[in-house]
């Protein structure tokens, strides 16, 4: 037996489902407004060794699909009989998509009392067929001496290799698999020349007959630009990552697609190339675009529950005076929080790296003081989907004003941030980890204490894993400044723990060292959280409840450090901008219960 009874077999299926066209079609009644209920015309039992292959012919044997259908269509004792004597062959046609071409199958009717007639199928599959032989073989480009690692590659990547099982699914698998490995390594004209599956019924064997034309080898050539009115074509072409000549790579396009799309210039982005045979040896990189509108503006209203409620109006000039920079406005208006920040940005290098300058002034009103502050920063950003590196010097000047009166400090320091993304989605990670990694050192002045050097560091952990139905998260974050205990700090360098993304069923920085009744800034930081949920039902996927436990504190040095605890219930609804969560917190140490309502991420 070739490769012609696997298609004999599915044409076999075909002609089975033909044969009762008159069952679905021709004695179908008039559509009425509702659907006539559906009855159990008669009782099927398959009886096979392997669960499998019983749920193989539940799914597909016409027997199994036609078994309820509406009072009017009951099929009659000819067409059910029909059915019946079709079973075999149509089990035996499945059954060698799985491998078994030695099949035995009957199919009986018997007598039941009652008016609804049992069909028994009962299935002896034989011994599962092996792959025996396999054999390679190659033409076009592919088989000269450069084509060698790929030609490797390709037959110590093949899954179907000597004694192991043969099936439908595994040998279309591992085509399709194949070709798409030679036609993103330089071949995209590659095609199957013949591919042939020999059965041997008696031997329980199949040979395997590979033969894969790759056509010519493809070069990249020039960039062809389309879609371009405001922004410079160097924006775009500076960004490619390879040169005209590098052979083709489907991996090399899609990279640089994606540094396109992280520009933020472009509301679509495609690359591809020429695929001509005869333009093989120079292909043109066809780069179309969709520019962006030069200038956005957004506004919004919401609430949360560190801050209330507030007004946010943001404005972004991607060509402000026809420079080759970004700029950014924002403007964040809250009953406790308000602040401006205005941000300027270079488009992106080749290596993905950008220059950036940002100012921000800032007013914190939420707990017992209010701390006025102004930040100038000037640093270089490197953006990939997975990580990010930000390398920053920072100036910092605060005033803080409490019931102990008025404090002034500032500080100089040089940054350095690293985030490591790990999960399999960014905006609703269900697995995987993030890592934060902060780093400084400067030197701090201050109105009431001595001025000197400082060190920083703050390391946040986030961890996601699937549990069956539930899914668990756990994050910690760890804080420390390195500074005489005799040096002051502007408020906005120390730490300090409480809300939403800290230790919930505490105010917002509600938690850190105590002076003179009032809650401070510290120099240590810890807290951690344990949490687990699952979808309400299956009818609201994305509408998830979970339960959680948190601790953490703030304070002077770590030896004074004394975690509190909270713990609740909430909700949350993966929405396609990210987690909405609304949570119920009681804090241990105050006995007292705390709404929290927060959107998104913490890394």
């Amino acid at each position: 037996m070739t490769g012609l009874r696997l298609l004999c077999a599915a044409l076999a299926l075909g002609l089975g489902g033909c044969a009762l066209l008159r069952s679905e079609a021709d004695t179908r009644p008039a559509a009425k407004a509702e659907a006539a209920p559906l009855v159990q015309a008669y009782e099927l039992q398959i009886e096979a060794p392997a669960a499998n292959l019983r749920e193989l012919l539940e799914e597909h044997l016409d027997l199994a699909r036609f078994q309820r259908t509406p009072e009017a269509e009951r099929p009659s004792s000819v067409e059910l009989d029909r059915l019946r004597l079709l079973a075999p062959a149509q089990a035996r046609s499945l059954l060698e998509t799985a491998g078994y071409f030695d099949a035995q199958v009957e199919a009986l009717l018997e007598a039941r009392d009652s008016s609804k007639p049992l069909i028994r199928i009962k299935v002896t599959p034989g011994a599962p067929s092996r792959v025996r032989h396999l054999t390679w073989s190659f033409q076009g480009e592919i088989a000269a001496a450069a084509g060698a690692p790929l030609r490797e590659a390709l037959q110590s990547n093949w899954p179907l290799e000597a004694e192991y099982r043969f099936t439908q699914t595994r040998w279309s698998t591992a085509k399709s698999e194949a070709l798409v490995r030679a036609r993103a390594q330089g071949y995209p004209l590659a095609r199957w020349a013949t591919t042939e599956a020999q059965v041997h019924t008696a031997e329980q064997a199949v040979d395997l007959d590979l033969k894969l034309d790759s056509g010519p080898l493809f070069h990249l050539g020039e960039l062809r630009v389309e879609g371009l009115e405001f922004y410079p074509a160097e924006a775009v072409t500076r960004l490619a990552g390879f040169a005209p000549g590098q052979a083709y790579s489907e991996k090399a396009l899609l990279e640089f697609q994606e540094r396109l799309q992280k520009t933020q210039l472009f509301d679509a982005v495609a690359v591809d190339i020429q695929r001509d045979a005869e333009l093989a040896a120079a292909a043109p990189v066809l780069i179309k675009l969709r520019e962006s509108p030069r200038q956005q503006a957004t506004t919004g209203i919401g609430y949360h529950a560190n801050t209330g409620q507030r007004v946010t109006l943001e404005h972004l000039h991607r060509q402000p005076f026809g420079l080759p920079v970004r700029a950014r406005t924002k403007l964040d208006l809250g009953r406790d929080l308000r602040a401006a920040d205005m941000e300027v940005s270079s488009y992106p290098q080749p290596d993905m790296q950008r220059n950036l300058a940002a100012m921000r002034a800032a007013q914190d009103r939420s707990g017992d003081r209010i701390v006025n502050s102004l930040s100038l920063r000037l640093g270089r950003l490197r953006e990939t989907t997975d990580d990010e590196r930000l390398v920053f010097i920072d100036a910092t000047r605060a005033r803080e004003t409490s019931a102990l009166g008025e404090i002034r400090s500032g500080a100089f320091s040089v940054n350095g941030n690293w985030t490591r993304r790990r999960v399999d989605n960014i905006l609703l990670p269900s697995d995987g980890h993030t890592a934060r990694l902060e780093l400084g050192i400067g030197r701090a002045d201050s109105s009431v204490a001595q001025n000197g050097p400082f060190g920083r560091s703050l390391l946040k952990l986030a961890w996601y894993k699937p549990l069956g139905n539930w899914y668990a998260n756990a994050r910690t974050e760890l804080g420390q400044v390195f500074a005489a205990d005799s040096v002051g700090l502007p408020e906005t360098l120390l730490f300090r723990a409480g809300g939403d993304e800290s230790v919930r069923g505490y105010a917002y920085h509600d938690l850190g060292p105590i002076k003179n009744g009032l809650a401070v800034g510290g120099r240590s930081l810890w807290t951690g959280s344990v949490e687990v949920a699952r979808p309400v039902s299956e009818d609201l996927p994305s509408v998830w409840g979970a339960v959680f436990v948190d601790a953490g504190q703030a304070a002077e040095r770590f030896g004074d450090l004394k975690p509190v605890v909270g713990w609740g219930a909430g909700v949350r609804w993966r929405s396609p901008v990210g987690p909405l969560r609304l949570d119920l917190a009681r804090g241990q140490a105050t006995g007292r219960w705390r709404l929290h309502f927060s959107v998104g991420i913490a890394l």
